[in-house]
């Protein structure tokens, strides 16, 4: 079976474990996936890998409309997203795959969305900064960065924390945990946070891959 997943992000809330543990999890949209390609070492890919399609969208291309129609597939997707195989079990054209195939409860996996975007920000609020003493003669330089190099060598150094557009990147978060499968709401609940907004598309993917 392939690796991972696409879930589309609910929100976040809050329950007891059977231990009377209070928790953060996060509930995620996990609709079924159609396989749309099988890629392996013999094909003119030379590489294994599952093709999913994931997302609804009215109108597509004609080049999408002409791979799913030579399928034999109804479906109409927004995107389409790759899995590497974690075991030999590998799925054909057409089949449709769904969370608990994947994953299973107490299972240690990593969640890989766009994280929010805030805009134009600071430095204190885009790296973290300390504010700036208020005395000593100037009012208007307090969320400043301040100094941003020495005489030498004269320019400002690639990398340097500066304020700029924060966030709106593509964000991994590892060792959350599957605390939940609902198979009839198709809802999976992850433990901590997620990256991305409400009604974002997140791939949650497998800890480890298992060489074949």
């Amino acid at each position: 079976m392939i690796n991972g997943i696409i879930a589309k992000k609910i929100g976040i809330t809050s329950l007891f474990t059977p231990e009377g543990k209070y928790i953060a999890v996060t509930r995620l949209q996990v609709k079924p996936l159609t396989v749309t390609q099988v890629k392996s070492a013999t094909t003119k890919d030379k590489y294994v890998a599952i093709q999913v399609a994931g997302g609804v969208k009215k109108h597509l291309s004609k080049a999408t409309e002409a791979k799913l129609a030579k399928l034999k597939l109804k479906i109409s997707p927004s995107f389409f997203q790759e899995f590497k195989l974690y075991d030999e079990t590998a799925p054909a054209v057409g089949d449709q795959i769904t969370a608990d195939a994947v994953f299973t409860v107490g299972e240690t996996i990593s969640a890989t969305g766009t994280s929010k975007g805030h805009g134009f920000a600071g430095v204190i609020k885009r790296w973290g900064f300390q504010r700036q003493p208020v005395s000593g003669g100037q009012s208007d330089r307090v969320r400043a960065p301040g100094a941003i190099g020495a005489q030498t060598p004269g320019k400002v150094l690639k990398g340097k924390k500066m304020p700029g557009h924060y966030g709106n990147k593509t964000k991994t978060v590892s060792s959350l945990k599957v605390y939940a499968i609902n198979t009839e709401k198709q809802e999976i609940l992850i433990t901590g946070s997620v990256p991305g907004s409400v009604n974002s598309y997140v791939i949650l993917t497998k800890r480890k891959l298992l060489k074949l």
